[in-house]
């Protein structure tokens, strides 16, 4: 059976790294962009990073270009926007497909595992999946949802 930490993701900087690595601890990933509307999530989501970090709760974050080519940029230019304009300092990594043919496996897993309401495939940029410290997704959050209401169901998974 396929996990989540059976996969190897590329940081913003050129690395690849395990989600292997993140055993243990609950994780929120999100697909971003740094051209929408809801870009100042990014605000949102450094906060819960701030508050909850040093219990065990990592964000990933993965810019994505497939909804309106809202993120254009290079990763050097995503990151540089992160930490310019929202002081992010949770884990980027490099740009993916998060649908499609050419969907990052880890994005083909996350949809399988949490399907969206009317289909399995991410509608738009920012959409978040909670991963429990087991590697288990808790649940999938819409666009729209903001960060803060997250919030409780981080500290249960932190707790559990």
């Amino acid at each position: 059976m396929v996990r989540i930490y059976d996969y190897s993701v590329k940081s913003i900087s050129g690395e690849e790294k395990s989600l292997a690595d993140y055993k243990g601890d609950v994780l929120l990933i999100v697909n971003t962009a740094s051209k929408c509307g809801f870009t100042p999530q990014f605000a949102g989501l450094q906060e819960l990073y701030k508050s909850h970090n040093e219990h065990g709760f990592e964000i990933l974050g993965f810019p994505c270009n497939q909804f309106h080519h809202q993120d254009p940029g290079n990763d050097q230019e995503i990151s540089s926007f992160c930490q310019r304009n929202y002081g992010v300092t949770f884990p980027m990594f490099s740009k993916v497909d998060v649908k499609g043919e050419n969907a990052h496996p880890l994005f083909t897993y996350l949809t399988e595992e949490a399907p969206g309401l009317m289909t399995k495939q991410i509608k738009w940029n920012f959409t978040k999946f909670l991963i429990s410290k087991n590697g288990d997704v808790i649940n999938r959050y819409a666009p729209q949802t903001k960060p803060e209401s997250i919030n409780k169901d981080i500290e249960k998974a932190l707790e559990e």
